[in-house]
């Protein structure tokens, strides 16, 4: 007689078996949709709370890092390029008596400028944190500075032993002037705004990839926040069909808790999206263009004094001071004469670029019209006194340095003034919108974990009567 054994089924198929079976049972599908809604509420979770560390990191970078380093280099160039006008307005001056008062403020403002420059390097080496490559720049900045007040040093030394009227020194003066501010020019200039470059670089990548991030992630928190809308409603109604019960409170308060937290956290990434676009669009690049426009006015300025104080130079100073006007306010002009000219016809409108012409482009912020209006007419003014210096110095040098600071140096004052008014307009919109965006991602830490928490505690309650019938 043959026996015949069935073979005991495997351990694996008993588990898929009992598995359907239990999902197959009433109790395992509620059990499913449970776990369905509660993984729901975790992707929504998830989501945001990584499209608000997007916003959070933009902010950061923006307001916190890479942006203060930035403004603190612009403010860098303006201190350097300011060292060396006064320099050249201290050896243009000389040893006249009746001007020596003039020559001690040049001198005073020269120190002043050379502490900014190397209390802001220092800033920026402190920024810099443990970043190898920007520690190498800081420092190569402070050992370029180091040689070029060495070299000024030196001209200030020999041009106070030569005594001379006011005009242009003696040559060996010129020869040392000329060694430093070529040092400035070529070598210090160059770093400073090197390291504005690579930081604004960093800025504008930073902003585009997390804005774009917060916008695409708004998006994802609503689409999982409809997601989890649509199974918590679902589950609402397989429970409505099943057990004939109209409304599960809890179930449909995590339903109105989840369309709560999506509206508030939508709301919350578009206005963070808005205040990283404010604090980039209206603030960081205002106050980088404008910054750049003032140390480059500046510099302007002091080509005026190397124009009187070396003759053997004075072309190259005044194509180069043509060459800065256009790019602090452009219109197409071949030569001074032209470029005075154009000016007074297109000021006051809009039709000009460089920098004025991006911020006359650009008025978005209550104030800035009149400022930029106030800016503009201290240039006007500007210009004509350097128009006027240049006509007298074709005749009498040392008295176009007398007409450069009996007007020139106070109106060149009042325009700086202005022009550094209208910065600080963008720059405290700049602080606005970082202040608004940290406190508006305050908490929420805490809070996106905690709703999380909240919807499947709610989730669970709205299930485990239904369970219960089933014990």
């Amino acid at each position: 007689m043959t026996i015949t054994t069935t073979p005991p089924s495997s351990p694996v198929r008993r588990g898929r078996v009992t598995g359907r079976l239990r999902i197959r049972t009433m109790p395992g599908r509620i059990r499913a949709l449970a776990a369905l809604a509660a993984l729901a509420v975790l992707v929504v979770l998830l989501v945001t709370t990584l499209t608000v560390r997007d916003a959070r990191d933009g902010l950061r970078v923006i307001g916190h890092d890479a942006g203060p380093q930035v403004v603190a280099t612009g403010d860098l160039y303006f201190a350097l390029s300011d060292m060396d006008a006064q320099l050249a307005d201290a050896l243009l001056i000389g040893g006249d008596p009746g001007l020596a008062g003039r020559r001690a403020a040049a001198l005073r403002l020269y120190e002043q400028r050379r502490s900014e420059a190397n209390g802001t390097l220092l800033q920026g080496s402190r920024l810099a944190g443990s970043d190898p490559t920007e520690q190498r720049n800081a420092q190569a900045m402070l050992d370029a500075l180091g040689r070029y007040e060495r070299l000024a040093g030196q001209a200030l030394l020999t041009d106070e032993n030569s005594r001379h009227a006011a005009g242009p020194p003696p040559s060996a003066v010129t020869a040392l002037y000329r060694q430093a501010t070529d040092l400035m020019k070529l070598d210090v200039l160059p770093k400073a705004y090197n390291l504005t470059l690579d930081n604004g670089t960093k800025v504008r990548r930073t902003y585009e990839a997390k804005r774009s991030a917060v916008l695409r992630g708004r998006i994802w928190v609503v689409l999982t926040g409809l997601l989890l809308i649509v199974v918590l409603a679902g589950v609402q109604v397989y429970f409505a069909t099943r057990f004939r019960r109209l409304v599960n409170p809890f179930l449909a308060l995590a339903t109105v808790g989840t369309l709560v937290l999506v509206v508030v956290s939508v709301a919350l990434l578009s206005s963070e999206a808005g205040r990283l676009r404010t604090a980039k669009e209206d603030g960081f690049d205002s106050v980088l263009a404008l910054s750049r426009a003032r140390a480059i006015s500046n510099s302007a300025h002091a080509d005026e004094s190397r124009y009187l104080l070396d003759p053997g130079r004075a072309d190259t100073y005044e194509q180069v001071y043509l060459d800065k006007s256009e790019a602090i306010l452009y219109v197409p002009a071949g030569n001074l004469d032209t470029y005075y000219s154009l000016l007074d016809e297109k000021i006051g409108g809009s039709d000009f670029l460089g920098f004025y012409g991006t911020e006359a482009h650009h008025i978005t912020l209550p104030g800035q019209q009149a400022a930029l209006r106030k800016v503009l007419s201290g240039y006007q003014k500007v210009q004509n006194d350097d128009r006027t210096i240049r006509l007298v110095a074709t005749g009498d040098r040392r008295r176009a340095l007398t007409v450069k600071l009996a007007g020139g140096t106070d109106d060149f004052d009042a325009y700086d003034k202005a022009l550094v008014a209208l910065k600080d307009l963008h720059g405290r919109a700049f602080d606005q919108a970082i202040a608004s965006g940290d406190h508006g991602l305050r908490g929420w830490n805490v809070t996106l974990p905690g709703a999380a928490v909240v919807l499947i505690i709610l989730i669970l309650a709205g299930v485990r009567p239904r369970l219960s019938e089933y014990r």
